[in-house]
Order: C-alpha cells, then sequence, then structure tokens
C-alpha cells in the first residue's frame, strides 16, 4: 500500500515530465519557425534581400559634365571652370534634415531662406544628394572637418563650378549660371541635368545651354554603415559640354568699356560683313561671379535698387528715341519712293509747320540752312529736310520702309530677352492707345523723337546694313563651336534691302556720312590715316514747349538729352561699324562721337600690330583682391549706415515727443 508521501512525488514527477514534453515542443516548434525562416530567406529571398543589402552597401554616384569653356575670337578665355568644395547631404543617411540643417547653419553661414530652400529640395529628390552650398571657404571646411563625426549623411566633394574671370567686362553678353530653381526643375531633362546645380540663367549661358552642358556620367562605389566612400567599383566617365568661340574681341570690348567709365550707356560693334559682333557693352555692369553660389539679398538688392541699374541691358533692352542717327536710313527712303533724288533741294527756314497749322517744329539751327539737298541734309543733319520729307511720305510708308532696317522688331541675335523698339504705325496706336493716328506725330518720328524707340543693337544693325549696301546679315556672337552644326546657317547672308533706287545710292550715302565726319557735325573726329563714315545725335529725354530753348543747365542731369553715334569704317571696305549711345550725355558730336573714334582706331589702327591683351594671372588676382577690399570697405559703411538707421529708428520709438508728434 502507497503512503500518501509516494503517490504525491509521483504526480510531481508526471507534472514535470508533461512540462518537459511542453516546453520540448515549443522549443522544437521555435527552432522548426527560424529553419524555416533561414530557408526562405537563404533560398526563395535570397535574390531580394541580396539586392536590398547591395542598395546599402553600393551607391550609384552621379557624375556631373564639365560645362563647355567660353572664349573670344582670339582664343581668351572668357568663361572657365574651377574646382571648388561643396557640401552635399544625402537625405536617406539623414533622420532630421531640418535639425541637421539648423545645426550647419552657423558653420557654413546659411541663411533662414537658404534652410527652407534646401529643405524643399530634399522633399523633392528621390534620395539622391543635395547641394548645401557651393565653394567653401577654408574656415568652413576646417569647421565642418572638427564636426564630421556629428553629421552623418553630410558629405564634402569637389566639383567644377563656373567662374569668370573678367568679371563685368563681359556680363551683359556672357551672363552667369545660377543653382537650378523650382521653376527650371520642372521643364528640364532630369536625366540630363542627374548631379548638376547649374543651369544658364541669362546671355550666352542661357542661349546655347544646350551646347555648353554636357552628358553626364556616373560612378558605382562601396560605402560603409557611415555612409563613407570605401571603393570604387565601376564608372561611366562624363561628355563634357562642348566649347564656344565667340565673335567678341577682348581688346575692343576693353576700349569700349573704358570709354564709358562713369557714364551710362551702350555700344555695339558689328562685322559688316559677316555679322560678328565685335563688341557688346552695357555701363554700368557687375560681377557675375557671386550670382554662381547665390548672391546675397543684401548685395542683390543693393544691385536691384541702384539708380544706375546694373544689371539693365541697355545695349540689347534699353529702348531710346534714336534721334537724327535714322536719317541715312529715311533719307534713302525717299529715293525709295520716288520723292526726292540727290540733286532735289528745299528751303529751311529753321522750321517747319503743317499746312494749316501755326505749329512750327524747329529745326536745330535757329534761322535754318537755307537750301538743302539730300546730301547736305545728313552733313549738318538738317531737321527740316525730314519733316518735309515724312510729311510727303506718310507714316505708313515711313514705317513699312524703316522695317526693312530692322525697326520694330528683333534682330535676332543669339542672346535672350531682347526688346524690339517702337516702328510706330497708325495700327500700332490703335492698337496701343485706342487712338488715330496724328499728322504731326509723323514730324516727330521722321528725326527719331516722339514714339519711335530703337535699341543700341538696332541702330548698330542698320548701321552695318548701309555699310554692307543693303545687305542683311544677322548680327550673331557665336563664331564656333566643337560639333556645332550652327554657324554656317547664321553667318548666311539674309538677303538684300529691297530698294527701288540705284545701286550707286548706297556709295553715295556713304559719301554723304564720310562728309559728316570731314566737315559736318562729326568733324571733331576726323583723321586722316582712315576713312570714316558716320552720323551724330542727339534724342531729346524732356521735351520743350513750344518757343523755348534748349537750357542743359536748368535740367536735372537725368533729363539731359541722350547722345548718339553711328558709323563705319573704312569706309571703302567697311570692318567694323558701331552704334555708340550715352545716356543723358547732351551732345552726340561732342560726347558720343570720339568715343566711337576711339574704337575705330583701335580696329583699324592698333589692333593687329599692338591689340590689348588681359592681364597676367598675378596681375589679375591683385584686381581681384582690390576689389574684394573695396568691397568689404563698402560692405562695412553700408552696415554701419543701416545700424545708424535703425537706433536713429529705435530712439524715435522710445521718444515719448516724437510719439505726440
Amino acid at each position: 500500500m502507497k503512503t500518501p508521501l509516494t503517490s504525491d512525488t509521483e504526480q510531481i514527477n508526471r507534472i514535470f515530465m508533461h512540462r518537459i514534453i511542453i516546453l520540448g515542443l515549443l522549443i522544437f516548434l521555435g527552432l522548426s519557425v527560424l529553419l524555416l525562416r533561414y530557408g526562405y530567406l537563404q533560398v526563395y529571398a535570397h535574390d531580394k534581400y541580396k539586392t536590398q543589402a547591395d542598395n546599402n552597401r553600393i551607391k550609384l554616384i552621379s557624375a556631373p559634365p564639365s560645362r563647355g569653356y567660353i572664349y573670344d575670337r582670339n582664343g581668351i578665355l572668357l568663361a572657365d571652370n574651377q574646382p571648388v568644395f561643396t557640401a552635399m547631404l544625402s537625405p536617406d543617411e539623414v533622420e532630421n534634415p531640418e535639425r541637421t540643417l539648423s545645426l550647419l547653419a552657423p558653420i557654413f553661414e546659411l541663411t533662414d531662406t537658404e534652410i527652407t530652400d534646401i529643405l524643399a529640395r530634399l522633399s523633392k529628390s528621390k534620395n539622391d544628394p543635395v547641394t548645401i552650398k557651393i565653394d567653401l571657404t577654408d574656415t568652413q571646411l576646417a569647421q565642418f572637418s572638427e564636426r564630421k563625426p556629428f553629421f552623418r549623411g553630410v558629405t564634402i566633394q569637389s566639383k567644377l563650378t563656373r567662374a569668370y574671370p573678367y568679371d563685368e567686362l563681359f556680363a551683359h553678353v556672357i551672363g552667369y549660371v545660377g543653382r537650378i530653381n523650382d521653376k527650371e526643375t520642372k521643364r528640364i531633362d532630369k536625366d540630363r541635368y542627374a548631379g548638376t546645380d547649374l543651369i544658364g540663367k541669362i546671355g550666352i549661358e542661357d542661349f546655347y545651354e544646350d551646347i555648353l552642358l554636357g552628358q553626364p556620367g556616373y560612378q558605382s562605389v562601396e560605402t560603409d554603415a557611415h555612409g563613407n566612400i570605401l571603393r570604387q567599383l565601376d564608372t561611366k566617365p562624363p561628355i563634357a559640354g562642348n566649347d564656344i568661340t565667340l565673335s567678341l574681341d577682348y581688346g575692343l570690348q576693353t576700349i569700349a568699356q573704358q570709354q564709358l567709365d562713369g557714364r551710362r550707356g551702350a555700344i555695339v560693334a558689328i562685322d559688316p560683313k559677316n555679322g560678328d559682333v565685335l563688341a557688346f557693352v552695357s555701363n554700368p555692369s557687375y560681377d557675375p561671379n557671386p550670382f554662381i553660389s547665390g548672391i546675397s539679398f543684401k548685395d542683390y538688392g543693393e544691385l536691384r535698387e541702384d539708380i544706375d541699374q546694373p544689371l539693365y541691358n541697355r545695349a540689347l533692352q534699353g529702348m531710346y528715341p534714336p534721334g537724327s542717327t535714322i536719317k541715312p536710313f529715311e533719307g534713302l527712303g525717299g529715293i525709295h519712293y520716288g520723292l526726292r533724288d540727290w540733286n532735289t533741294t528745299i528751303y529751311d527756314p529753321g522750321y517747319f509747320s503743317l499746312p494749316g497749322d501755326s505749329h512750327r517744329f524747329r529745326d536745330w539751327k535757329r534761322g535754318g540752312h537755307g537750301t538743302v539737298d539730300l546730301k547736305k541734309s545728313i552733313v549738318m543733319s538738317v531737321d527740316t529736310y525730314y519733316y518735309k520729307l515724312a510729311y510727303e511720305m506718310g507714316i505708313q510708308r515711313l514705317h513699312d520702309w524703316m522695317v526693312r532696317f530692322g525697326f520694330g522688331e528683333e534682330t535676332g541675335i543669339d542672346l535672350p530677352n531682347e526688346k524690339s523698339g517702337i516702328m510706330p504705325s497708325p495700327k500700332w496706336k490703335k492698337e496701343t492707345y485706342d487712338r488715330s493716328w496724328l499728322p504731326g506725330e509723323t514730324i516727330s518720328v521722321s528725326i527719331g523723337q516722339g514714339y519711335f524707340l530703337a535699341t543700341p543693337l538696332q541702330i548698330a544693325n542698320a548701321t552695318a546694313m548701309t555699310a554692307n549696301k543693303g545687305n542683311h546679315i544677322t548680327p550673331h556672337l557665336l563664331k564656333s563651336s566643337d560639333g556645332a552644326a550652327i554657324v554656317d546657317v547664321i553667318t548666311k547672308p539674309d538677303g538684300k534691302i529691297e530698294y527701288n533706287g540705284k545701286p550707286s545710292d548706297w556709295t553715295r550715302m556713304h559719301d554723304a556720312m564720310e562728309s559728316v565726319i570731314e566737315s559736318g557735325t562729326g568733324r571733331g573726329i576726323y583723321t586722316s590715316r582712315y576713312r570714316i563714315a558716320g552720323k551724330t545725335g542727339t534724342a531729346q529725354v524732356k521735351s520743350i514747349a513750344q518757343g523755348k530753348s534748349y537750357n542743359k543747365a536748368a535740367l536735372d542731369k537725368r533729363h539731359w538729352d541722350h547722345a548718339w553715334f553711328n558709323g563705319f569704317a573704312p569706309v571703302e571696305d567697311p570692318q567694323i561699324a558701331l552704334a555708340v549711345l550715352v545716356e543723358n550725355g547732351g551732345g552726340g558730336s561732342a560726347v558720343a562721337a570720339p568715343i566711337g573714334r576711339a574704337l575705330f582706331d583701335y580696329w583699324v589702327l592698333q589692333r593687329k600690330n599692338d591689340p590689348i591683351l588681359p592681364p597676367t594671372a598675378d596681375e589679375l588676382k591683385a584686381i581681384k583682391q582690390q576689389k574684394a577690399q573695396a568691397k568689404a570697405q563698402h560692405d562695412a559703411i553700408r552696415d554701419q549706415e543701416e545700424a545708424l538707421k535703425e537706433q536713429a529708428e529705435a530712439s524715435l520709438e522710445n521718444d515719448p515727443a516724437a510719439e505726440a508728434i
């Protein structure tokens, strides 16, 4: 008979065994699940997870192409590529980009606006690295290197960026590149711009973006858990953009800018034989280099608010009354319509009145020029001759003739955002002002005033057509390009102006314009060393009341007349045609014509034997250092003035007397 103690022991042993069995089963099931899972991962899902592992370990990095270089006609480098250090952020490796950027802000001097922009680009990025800061300074590099372990996913890369060695000299024609913005992101081919931060914004950089850009490549690299590159696995090199050579001449461009130094204006010079643009200057200008990495709001605001408008391309977009520069073109129109010939004369008493109207349209010379034929009207710039001619011609025929010289429409130059000017007509006025054309408005248009507006480029283009005896070639800046097949097209003559007069009329007009320099309004720039044909012009900015005289001393300087000069040289074999505008310069013969003479002298006499060359690398470095010091002083004065202004405003706010006022 079992005792109670034995019975309890057996029961405990049975319970223990049951538990052992259950635990064994659980362990067996657990091991079975692990084995099945291991088999699933190793066999069934092997390819999937191997790919994911490789993606974590191997990265495909876009390799942006080197942008094509830009040269002048003599091989002088105008747009360079220079290596700079760039901070990049990989969104897939950063848990909190906003916090990371706030910590990086004092190191890279990021503004709140820049941080907002970076975050916006990160939100649209498909794990591709996003640029934080271009062109890091040595100080920024050192500060980041000390803290690099705390910024996983932030790397420093060496990239090529644009540099313009001659600063403001070519800014208005070459333009600049800048960071790709949201609007541009929507229209560009993202594959072609992979890894590229910059895009042409204006000028040649914009117009020939497709030629200059190139094709991106890639690098396949192995990284560690922190995103550091361990080794390169594969690579496809990028294809550099095509270099382009412009028709511009460094020496002539330098002369043109020097001549306009301290004055607002524009100069355009063209080779009439092939349409090459030899010089293209708008003054004042600006340094395009700060726009590459992102110009500060203060500096951009200062440029934008400058009363002299340095960002404004006067040569391409400035629309001005052309004044007497148009008289040679208009005079040929009188022959074309059979209203005048070279022997037809009019009498100039010093004014002209419309039939039945007592209002007098005055000639610039009080008392008039007496008997005037076409040549004398050009040589002495006789206003009355053109008052009468335009009255007989009528505004519609005058319009139809002048558009043949390119007025009222774009020239087609290879630059974006060209203005067309205004060659008015009754239809234009009706569409613009919903008013009918008045006879007196034709008289104003006849001497390049009233509604008539033209750009310096248009005046230079019309002058080149005249020098070329009516043959029109579209002005262009591109002279050649590696691999580009468009050069032959843009240098092809566009055709001859339809003209009903004699072929010799063009030569006789050349003779008349040469007499302007020999004995007329432009005689101050005469030289016996070569032959110059030209025309001076003075365009009113502020109207003068009937019976009143122009009093320069009584006017604000910005209301002075615009000074014009257009011409070509040498007369027997024109090599250069140009237009010079000096805003509010006064008289064309005294101010603009000497500038034209300086350009003619360089091109005809000096260029081949003693060309102007750019400064050496050391000289250029010294110049840039001087400019940087001057800018630093300017910025310090500006900041001091702003601080004093804020201090004064704060004191006024706290002044009870001021508050009572």
